[in-house]
């Protein structure tokens, strides 16, 4: 058996097509680690792979949770091990692909939780006061200040988090699989076409369309209000730009929140680089496939 294969990278470099590539020639099947792609109905934002794409190769942790659901990084490493024991325990290698670098350390990595918090009422705050301590802790935080039921649900998220991250910043030093990190890259002028392109790819495969319709919801879901190429359209249906700015927004999020991938990947995970070759993307495959050998030798 061959260590675990994560493949990172911000996106529109290549990672699915390289997990594709690399399943097939190590008789892998590939678990999913993106955030957003575990998320049933979120599909153009997300560039959730498609039954074409997957060429016959097995997927796990796509589309198994609805997106009211609450699904953490906790309930993610609690499936990924399982997933991963479960595709060993068949004579199969693993694949982990995906951007979301917290979920890739969170499985991969001793990395513990604080126990679950017992959730308060507040019932001594006022509306008034639970939406500026939410405020405080999320700036971002848009919901209506009447609708207490999320403004307790919400300050109970954000307390939790704060907490839970102070101690999970200080563990996870210790890698719990044998794991190879394949890290796929491009010049940042390169990069950043990728990225405006794919934004307006998805407009035409119709993101709107996907996503208006959750902001006609009496509560909109959390994943909604933070994912990039979802969480800008609040702004339309707020009136407050159009959509040629929030297609302009997205962009900007989109590229930014890639220049904090490569910051976490390069402080949390040793990742071997390899940059993408575009015009002949079999190349990017072998020279990874050749590494990887070399490692195993």
């Amino acid at each position: 058996m061959l260590p675990i294969i994560a493949i990172v990278g911000p996106t529109g470099v290549g990672k699915t097509a390289l997990s594709i590539g690399l399943a097939k020639h190590y008789d892998a099947e590939i678990i999913n680690a993106d955030s957003m792609q575990v998320y049933k109905g979120l599909n153009v934002a997300t560039a959730k792979i498609t039954e074409e794409e997957k060429e016959g190769i097995v997927h796990h942790l796509l589309d198994i949770c609805d997106v009211h659901d609450n699904y953490t990084v906790y309930h993610y490493q609690k499936d990924c091990r399982e997933k991963i024991k479960e595709i060993t325990d068949r004579g199969k290698n693993v694949i982990i692909v995906g951007g979301t670098g917290l979920y890739l350390k969170a499985a991969l990595y001793d990395y513990h939780f604080l126990e679950k918090q017992e959730k308060k009422d507040y019932l001594e705050l006022s509306n008034l006061e639970l939406y500026q301590k939410v405020r405080q802790l999320d700036p971002t935080y848009h919901e209506h200040i009447n609708n207490r039921q999320r403004l307790v649900s919400t300050l109970n998220r954000l307390e939790e988090e704060k907490k839970r991250s102070v101690k999970e910043k200080a563990v996870a030093k210790e890698l719990l699989y044998p794991t190879y990190f394949i890290g796929l890259t491009t010049n940042r002028k390169e990069l950043y076409q990728k990225i405006d392109n794919r934004v307006d790819e998805m407009i035409k495969k119709g993101l709107k369309e996907e996503v208006l319709p959750y902001y006609q919801e009496e509560i909109i879901p959390r994943p909604i209000l933070s994912g990039i190429g979802y969480k800008e359209w609040k702004f339309l249906v707020l009136g407050m730009i159009d959509e040629k700015n929030i297609i302009e927004q997205i962009k900007k999020n989109s590229r930014n929140y890639a220049k904090r991938q490569y910051t976490f990947y390069n402080h949390q995970l040793p990742v071997t680089w390899f940059n993408t070759n575009y015009n002949d993307f079999r190349k990017t495959i072998d020279e990874v496939i050749q590494f990887i050998d070399n490692k195993k030798q």
